[in-house]
């Protein structure tokens, strides 16, 4: 970052590189994939303008998603809420494959489990903005729930809560899917 702040190109195409699958995986699941590779690039390119102004002691990613989080709660409100429900067609195949192991299911499991995955989608897209960007967070890349305090701006306390809450509604919403077995 550093190097980034002081203008060398070089080093911020490593960090667009290293950190480009991070950004477009979030902004993908949070208002899908049409738009994510253009948000993404006004997510470096605010990387790009900050660099200055980034502190050594701040975790380089809890600082890149916040920057991520502010452009994709900015175009949540721009758009609406209608237009943001993810398509299943808009996910990434290699995506759905690392989900959803081919274990050669018959045509009819097959409608169900992309009948789910569009009730998930929908479910997530209902959420509102913190608590899916919280679950995204957790349950898509992993991050601890202190780093998702620090990109959402809130208390150790504040994580646990949106977390409990969003599953909670994802219960709610996928109540159907859960007790049919399917």
């Amino acid at each position: 970052m550093l190097l980034i702040a002081a203008g060398d190109s070089e080093a911020f195409r490593q960090f667009v590189e290293r950190h480009q699958h991070l950004v477009i995986g979030l902004i993908t699941r949070m208002i899908g994939s049409n738009d994510a590779e253009d948000l993404a690039q006004q997510v470096f390119l605010n990387v790009w303008k900050s660099a200055p102004r980034w502190r050594p002691d701040a975790k380089v990613t809890t600082w890149l998603l916040t920057i991520a989080k502010r452009l994709v709660f900015n175009e949540v409100r721009r758009r609406g809420r209608a237009r943001l429900i993810p398509q299943s067609e808009n996910v990434d195949n290699d995506q759905n494959e690392r989900e959803y192991p081919d274990a050669t299911p018959g045509p009819d499991r097959q409608v169900l489990e992309q009948e789910l995955h569009r009730a998930i989608e929908l479910a997530m897209a209902l959420l509102p903005e913190k608590e899916r960007l919280a679950l995204v967070l957790r349950q898509y890349q992993g991050m601890p729930y202190e780093e998702i305090a620090g990109v959402l701006g809130v208390s150790l306390s504040a994580v646990k809560s949106l977390l409990f809450r969003a599953r909670e509604s994802m219960k709610v919403r996928l109540k159907p899917y859960l007790e049919s077995g399917r």
